[in-house]
């Protein structure tokens, strides 16, 4: 089914649109959570999250891509339910990825300050449009997937000493490209 058609259905509060949610973008939702908690049981729950969320939103909101909108609502979910679980269990996968961010995107640096959410979502996207479509790819795997540099190894058929490279030189540039912009010091 379409995204529009699948957005009416939320629209004229039909269940059927969290079924057609699912069938579409199930696996989607659920590879985002499972590299974030790395449960499938809690991933899973958090899936059942997303679509409780995404029934409460919409209306009033109507996302213009609904495989991004569901996706961001999946990661937030997944995301604040790692940060209960952590006290918990230390799995550092996920603070090591965003750590390696830091770098580039702090609040020490005042990025967060001098630029709206908006203008960050847009500077992050024309980075990306600059990057290879490897490059890209491997990214987001890293930054929006979270997966982990093997992970990232295996699924890219390249040596973990490669791709750690490639996200150092890949940080660099984004440091650079915030440079250039004025909007890191």
């Amino acid at each position: 089914m379409e995204d529009e058609k699948i957005i009416e259905l939320y629209w004229a509060r039909q269940e059927k649109a969290i079924y057609e949610t699912d069938k579409k973008y199930g696996k989607y939702c659920n590879t985002i959570s499972f590299n974030i908690l790395k449960n499938n049981e809690e991933a899973k729950e958090c899936v059942n999250d997303t679509y409780l969320k995404a029934w409460n939103s919409i209306p009033p909101q109507r996302p213009n891509i609904l495989k991004a909108y569901i996706g961001k609502i999946t990661r937030n979910l997944a995301i604040n339910r790692y940060d209960k679980k952590k006290a918990k269990k230390r799995d550092y996968t996920l603070e090591i990825a965003l750590e390696e961010l830091d770098e580039c995107i702090s609040s020490n640096n005042n990025v967060e300050n001098k630029i709206n959410y908006n203008e960050l979502v847009n500077i992050l996207n024309n980075f990306l449009s600059e990057l290879s479509q490897d490059k890209r790819k491997i990214f987001l795997e890293r930054y929006w997937y979270l997966y982990s540099i093997k992970e990232i190894s295996l699924r890219n058929d390249i040596s973990e000493s490669n791709v750690k490279t490639i996200l150092l030189r890949l940080r660099q540039y984004l440091k650079d490209y915030l440079k250039e912009g004025g909007l890191y010091e």
